[in-house]
């Protein structure tokens, strides 16, 4: 509605409204000047008429004065002035001033002024002619000025005959003057329509550009003058304005591409990302259904990228995501897909439904390919990647369970030792549901406190008890007994690990008197701590609180370290350890040798007591070699001043093979299971010096550990 009430506008009646008020305030103007020039030649004409007239009479009136006459002769003389209808009266005054005639005009109606002598009038009028309002007055003298004989003083009316005059005037030009604006607002309109024509057919044509949006129209439009100019401007400017607006569409179209690209394709690798592969998934997922087909999924993580980024920085990271992303690409067939999932991790869409024979070949060749050193800014990089293998037909060809399903097979293949593969199954789906499940009940357990302490005893050379480790147990009544080995890892994955450890270390301080109260010599309890813990805020504190608020000696308590995690951020444990120690607690570092290949660490870290890691217990005789890295494990920890402690011992052999080399504490099922206090407390003797008893037989892998 707006633009239909601009576009009825013209500018032709604002034109024509104005030039109509110009011919109106000029003709007026005109009238004007004309009837003010014709106001004074009318006065002009009068005055010299009536000037006439009063000499004439004073000439007469000065002759017939000089001689003795009679009041009669000069009434006449002044009946003369009846030729002149507007004079309204007259006096004639002697010598002295006296009046002695006057004369009433025949408009006079009302009684004549009062005779007043000539010195009122000579006051009040000058000599000669003068106008006195609406009066012409001429006074004049009668006879010279040394024969003064008398004055004769003439009033005239010149405002009515001056009004008639102008009126009569008015009226016969007005006539003339409409003719005349009429004849002007008429070329005027004409002429506007003419020189107006062009410019309205130009608003058109901006109109029609505007509704239209066609910006290939062109005025064909002919004008003179700036109207020409303004057309040819006009085209110009559509000129411009295609060719901008083919720039501009030209900078869309690849603003659109480019946006695409980023919307659709991973911004580092250049690879489709996470939502444009699920889409192009559910498409072939669909496809296949309907097929009666299946599809094939793989879902590759990169094995040590972390370590990567932290030891040579995300930009070698970034690089080195985009050199696996063009590498693996080389290693599948044509019209495979990969995308970048996110991070470290990829997925793999295979065409045409491959057997899982070729299946095992490709991912065979990515974990050898990708088992090649990469060089990256100079540096030489070499990591690992583990791969899960899933069916659509698995997930019924839903895509996110499709996606889950790989995934879980992946990190089987974390689990199972990293670099390699693994096809999905059934099972893994209930052993995912059983890891909800622990998470679930982890976030509650300690509330229903069904968490417990056993303890397995440490023994020294001579079979004494020398301290005990504290192991967490729990069993659900849904979920059975659950090992440390499986709910620990979740714990520490959902941030639940932190109460866990701090309940274990309040129980262990209730529990302390009890156990210490058995034995003679001081016993040491050990409490294991997770990597997570180390880097917990607030641990130091609770500590050290626990162990003023149960009166613990903290010289008789022991913390163990697993190495990765001891070493998995060195600096910062190192700054932990030295604190726990400086509060008396000692510090061991357990599972050793299973972890690192170097042991140039162990001068740089702050520990006092080295734990042999079972896998090697369980090997004594098997091999020369074996035993040899026991002797040499065990030879070193002498020469660093740590006590040594060897656990899973499981026979008499092993027991004396570790002693033989210098051993100073074994742990294992030869001396005792993990057992709950009460059971501690019943089996130790009185004295508290009784010799642990083999309990089983059969050599028996021993428990997890508590975080």
């Amino acid at each position: 509605m707006k633009e239909r009430y601009i576009g009825a506008k013209s500018i032709k009646t604002p034109l024509l409204l104005l030039s109509m008020i110009a011919i109106l305030l000029v003709s007026s103007f005109s009238i004007y000047i004309a009837i003010e020039e014709h106001e004074y030649l009318y006065l002009d004409s009068v005055k010299i008429d009536l000037d006439a007239l009063s000499g004439n009479l004073s000439d007469d009136l000065a002759n017939l004065l000089a001689v003795q006459i009679e009041d009669d002769e000069l009434t006449t003389i002044l009946q003369r002035l009846d030729n002149y209808p507007n004079n309204r009266y007259a006096y004639i005054f002697d010598a002295q001033g006296k009046v002695i005639s006057r004369y009433l005009g025949k408009k006079i109606t009302q009684d004549a002024p009062v005779e007043q002598p000539y010195a009122f009038y000579g006051s009040q009028y000058p000599m000669g002619m003068s106008i006195n309002g609406d009066n012409l007055v001429a006074l004049k003298v009668i006879g010279g000025q040394r024969d003064l004989q008398g004055h004769l003083l003439i009033i005239n009316d010149v405002s009515m005959p001056l009004n008639a005059s102008k009126s009569k005037m008015l009226l016969n030009i007005l006539p003339l003057f409409i003719l005349v604006v009429v004849i002007c607002f008429t070329g005027i309109y004409l002429l506007l329509n003419t020189l107006l024509a062009p410019l309205c057919k130009l608003s058109a044509f901006a109109n029609r550009v505007t509704e239209t949006r066609i910006y290939s129209l062109r005025p064909d439009i002919k004008g003179k003058y700036e109207v020409g100019r303004l057309s040819v401007n006009i085209e110009k400017m559509m000129n411009t304005i295609m060719a901008k607006n083919s720039d501009y569409t030209g900078q869309l179209i690849e603003q659109k591409r480019v946006m695409e690209k980023l919307a659709n394709f991973d911004a580092l690798t250049g690879l489709p990302n996470r939502l444009f592969f699920v889409e192009m998934l559910g498409i072939e997922l669909l496809r296949a259904k309907s097929a009666n087909s299946d599809v094939a999924l793989l879902f590759f993580d990169l094995d040590g990228f972390k370590d990567v980024n932290d030891c040579y920085g995300h930009e070698v990271g970034d690089k080195l995501l985009i050199e696996i992303g063009q590498r693996v690409k080389g290693y599948l067939r044509q019209g495979d897909i990969i995308s970048r999932l996110g991070g470290d991790e990829f997925l793999v869409l295979f065409h045409d439904n491959p057997d899982d024979f070729r299946l095992q070949n490709i991912a065979q060749r990515i974990i050898i390919g990708l088992d090649e050193i990469t060089e990256i800014q100079g540096w030489q990089l070499k990591i690992g990647v583990s791969i899960g293998i899933a069916k659509a037909s698995q997930s019924n060809f839903n895509v996110s369970e499709f996606i889950s399903n790989a995934d879980l097979a992946m990190y089987r293949s974390k689990l199972n030792g990293k670099g390699q593969f693994t096809f999905f199954f059934e099972s893994m789906m209930e052993e995912n549901k059983r890891q909800l499940l622990i998470a679930n009940a982890i976030s509650v357990v300690n509330v229903e406190n069904k968490f417990t302490i056993n303890y397995q005893p440490k023994v020294d050379k001579n079979g004494l008890v020398k301290g005990y480790e504290a192991l967490l147990r729990w069993t659900d009544k849904d979920l059975g007994a659950v090992s440390p080995a499986e709910f620990i890892p979740i714990a520490e994955s959902s941030g639940n690990i932190f109460p866990i450890t701090l309940w274990v270390v309040e129980q262990v301080c209730i529990e302390f008197a009890m156990l210490t109260a058995k034995h003679s010599s001081n016993i040491k309890v050990s409490i294991n701590l997770s990597a997570l813990d180390i880097k917990k805020q607030g641990l130091l504190k609770a500590i050290t609180d626990l162990f003023q608020k149960y009166d613990v000696d903290a010289t008789c308590i022991e913390f163990e370290v697993t190495e990765s995690a001891y070493l998995e951020n060195l600096k910062e444990a190192n700054k932990f350890f030295n604190s726990i120690r400086a509060l008396g607690c000692a510090i061991a570092l357990d599972d050793f040798g299973t972890g690192y290949s170097s042991l140039a660490y162990l001068t740089q870290i702050s520990l006092t007591t080295l734990k042999i890691d079972k896998e090697f217990i369980s090997k004594i005789g098997s091999s020369k070699q074996n035993n040899l890295i026991i002797i040499a494990i065990i030879d070193m920890a002498n020469r660093l001043n740590l006590e040594i402690c060897a656990e899973g011992v499981e026979t008499r052999q092993q027991a004396d093979f570790l002693l033989e080399h210098g051993c100073q504490q074994l742990q294992g099922y030869y001396f005792g299971r993990p057992e709950p206090l009460n059971k501690i407390l019943g089996d130790v003797s009185e004295n508290g010096t009784t010799m642990c008893q083999l309990i089983s037989t059969s050599p028996e892998e021993s428990d997890g550990k508590a975080s």
